[in-house]
């Protein structure tokens, strides 16, 4: 049974694997004995990982090329992508501003896709592989202040539904994880305000805001051959968010 959920000498490309989730996900599986490669923008904070990496901007196509071929030439294959690298920009709508726009689609959107299409190729060549996209709360209600950022994950969504359809004949099993509210380095100053900390804690049923530690055991699910007979679904990691909420009214008991 437990080979079932077994990671052991998978070939696992995390991108967006130097912080947060994404770093989460790559410690958790390097330490499940699997090769693990993170990528990200920024050298320092990947060489911080103690991790195997590879430096690439996936708002840059040559980069998101040479990366996966680097990972190729010395592994002989990809068999998990995760597809993590992720941006926001919290703004009004009605005066977004457009350089912002473009670089969430290019990051969110655009990047995420290249890299599926890019790791893709190489599960085809091999009949087999498993790539898993980051979704959103948003991918399933909205937020204001985060319409594009709100278009992205409902677009990876979309996305992850049109691959697992597209691949499936492949071996190639494409679904998405979208996280609730994640306490992360990125937005550690939106937690440290009481009145947001309250604001969640009353409505997630769990109680409490997560931790990139709570998406590992569904990131280990779908990378694994448990989940061979599962494709183009997206699964909330959420605390209960998107089930309901609790209300004050006293019920029988």
């Amino acid at each position: 049974m437990q080979e079932l959920f077994s990671v052991r000498d998978k070939v696992v490309h995390v991108s967006g694997g130097s912080r947060g989730i994404g770093l989460a996900i790559a410690r958790a599986f390097h330490e499940a004995g699997a090769r693990v490669v993170v990528s990200a923008r920024n050298r320092d904070t990947l060489a911080a990982t103690g991790l195997e990496y590879e430096v690439c901007d996936i708002r840059d196509s040559g980069q998101i090329r040479r990366c996966v071929e680097r990972i190729l030439e010395r592994h002989g294959r990809i068999d998990v992508l995760f597809n993590v690298a992720g941006i926001n920009y919290r703004h009004a709508a009605e005066t977004y501003p457009e350089e912002k726009l473009d670089e969430l689609l290019a990051i969110n959107l655009r990047g995420n896709y290249l890299m599926a299409q890019a790791c893709g190729r190489a599960m085809i060549a091999e009949g087999r592989g498993k790539i898993i996209n980051v979704a959103s709360l948003h991918t399933h209600f909205s937020l204001a202040g985060m319409a594009p950022y709100g278009a992205t994950k409902g677009a990876i969504a979309a996305m992850t539904r049109a691959l697992a359809v597209e691949w499936a004949r492949h071996n190639i099993q494409v679904n998405a994880i979208a996280p609730g509210f994640i306490r992360t380095d990125l937005n550690r100053m939106l937690w440290e305000q009481e009145a947001i900390r309250q604001w969640v804690v009353e409505r997630v049923p769990a109680g409490r805001v997560g931790a990139p530690e709570d998406v590992i055991g569904v990131a280990l699910f779908l990378a694994s051959a448990a989940s061979d007979y599962m494709t183009g679904q997206v699964l909330y990691v959420d605390g209960g968010l998107t089930a309901g909420q609790t209300w004050p009214l006293t019920v029988p008991r």
